[in-house]
């Protein structure tokens, strides 16, 4: 069985945010991810993550004005400081909180932007942020996310990701494999992951439609848990959804997996 990690920005969100942690591992969970820790001291959430026995899987860099409707901005030339220091902070973060995996936002792509020039500046800012990570032992990861909840997002198929990590060449630049937007996007989900699970450091789901938990949509997750297994995938799941009434109530099918073992 996949080792799941809990999105405590999607999960246990009836309570407040550092109180996630304590929720989070009375449900069973070992590991947790978040979108952004900034508006805590690191101090704070490590002492959360410790006192619950949780590892920190992920989390992203800082995504330019998020309440502004900014979803990153690595494709954006006039904004390289900008991403210079939120690459720089966010590893200060990932060191204080042991977290080995940084996701970076590309950003949603004017409509008269010019796609080659927001390419070529995602790769140098991509290269540099590797190199960042690299030197301390840590791993970059982008994610493509479907334009139907994101109109305009620049990185949205799985090849195209591929693409982009090939350009970079570095090492330890992965993908983070999302199933809820992959499915909207493309489908045919075992055979792509099967494809690029070499690339593939991180997987999150949800179901569609809606983004609620497993089973609550077309997605058939037992097939694809055991699918992963086969492959012998040795990553984390993370648990990005919406609990389509509480949280507890959608953790049916985690407890279900916990009985079974698979």
């Amino acid at each position: 069985m996949p080792k799941f990690a809990a999105n405590l920005s999607m999960l246990f969100t009836e309570v407040p945010f550092l109180d996630r942690f304590e929720a989070a591992a009375k449900a069973g969970f070992t590991g947790v991810e978040f979108l952004f820790p900034y508006d805590h001291d690191p101090s704070e959430i490590k002492a959360r993550l410790d006192g619950n026995g949780l590892q920190q899987v992920l989390f992203n860099l800082r995504p330019g004005d998020w309440d502004a409707g900014e979803r990153g901005i690595a494709i954006f030339a006039h904004k390289q400081d900008e991403f210079r220091d939120s690459v720089r902070l966010a590893v200060r973060y990932a060191k204080a909180l042991d977290c080995q995996m940084l996701h970076c936002l590309s950003g949603i792509a004017p409509a008269s932007a010019e796609q080659r020039a927001m390419r070529r500046t995602l790769v140098e800012n991509l290269s540099f942020a590797a190199d960042v990570l690299a030197d301390e032992g840590l791993k970059l990861l982008i994610e493509p996310i479907n334009t139907r909840d994101i109109p305009g997002y620049f990185l949205d198929t799985t090849a195209k990701a591929q693409d982009i990590i090939e350009s970079v060449g570095a090492d330890n630049l992965h993908l983070q494999y999302d199933i809820y937007h992959m499915q909207i996007m493309e489908g045919d989900l075992a055979p792509t992951i099967a494809k690029h699970l070499p690339c593939i450091a991180h997987v999150q789901i949800a179901d569609t439609p809606g983004r609620h938990e497993p089973g609550t949509g077309e997605v058939n997750f037992p097939f694809l848990f055991d699918h992963l297994d086969r492959l012998g995938y040795s990553g984390w799941v993370g648990c990005e959804y919406k609990p389509r009434t509480t949280t507890h109530e959608s953790l049916a099918w985690w407890r279900a997996l916990n009985r079974t073992g698979t």
